[in-house]
């Protein structure tokens, strides 16, 4: 996505500032990533702990490895499944047209190896698999009002930054974290012809804590 057509990003308070601005919808919703015993990662839609939601409206659905490379992904009634046979950070990005003119970008990322973004909305450690992250905005360090953390024991945590922007976070439970963070972008974008007035980003990273 060319930069000139989001000049400036304007972070909110996550997941109860996201749902403000969306009209009739009471809870955010994010794309996240949990990879299992094998060699396969899974994309759900919705909130860890919840029932997730359907992904048939999702468009323009993409799984990539470490090393940028597309992965071969199946697409599920309430899933996203793709084969990650390495050990490096994967992602998976889909973005979703709303009515009213909103358009959702979606940019999911599991593990905490790598500390360079590759997404234009991304937290990345500060140091190879850390608990201290920063928020990214195609490549530079961006300031999140906050951040939120949800397992899947159910733990809830609300980050907040320090005075140098990056949050750090406590893992005293095993199992899988998933960090949130959503953003809205000043201006317009138009895409194919249509022109969205609402243009938003959510980020999620996902990693586990063994037991």
């Amino acid at each position: 996505m060319p930069s000139s057509q989001f000049p400036r990003l304007r972070p909110l308070a996550a997941v109860a500032a996201a749902a403000l601005f969306v009209a009739g919808n009471v809870q955010a919703e994010y794309l996240w990533l949990q990879r299992d015993g094998s060699a396969a990662t899974t994309g759900r839609f919705g909130e860890v702990g919840k029932a997730a939601q359907p992904v048939a409206s999702l468009a323009a659905v993409r799984a990539s490895g470490a090393s940028g490379k597309e992965l071969p992904l199946t697409v599920e009634t309430d899933r996203i499944v793709f084969s990650s046979g390495h050990d490096g950070d994967l992602r998976l990005t889909a973005s979703l047209s709303k009515a009213a003119g909103v358009l959702h970008y979606y940019q999911a990322k599991s593990g905490r190896s790598e500390t360079r973004a590759v997404n234009d909305l991304e937290l990345v450690p500060t140091e190879a698999n850390g608990n201290s992250f920063k928020l990214m905005w195609k490549g530079k360090q961006v300031a999140a009002s906050q951040v939120n953390v949800d397992t899947s024991d159910g733990w809830q945590r609300v980050l907040k930054p320090a005075a140098d922007g990056t949050v750090t976070l406590a893992t005293p439970f095993p199992g899988l974290y998933v960090l949130e963070v959503t953003a809205r972008v000043d201006g317009a974008a138009t895409i194919e012809g249509k022109k969205y007035e609402d243009v938003r980003h959510t980020a999620t990273l996902s990693f586990e804590v063994p037991r």
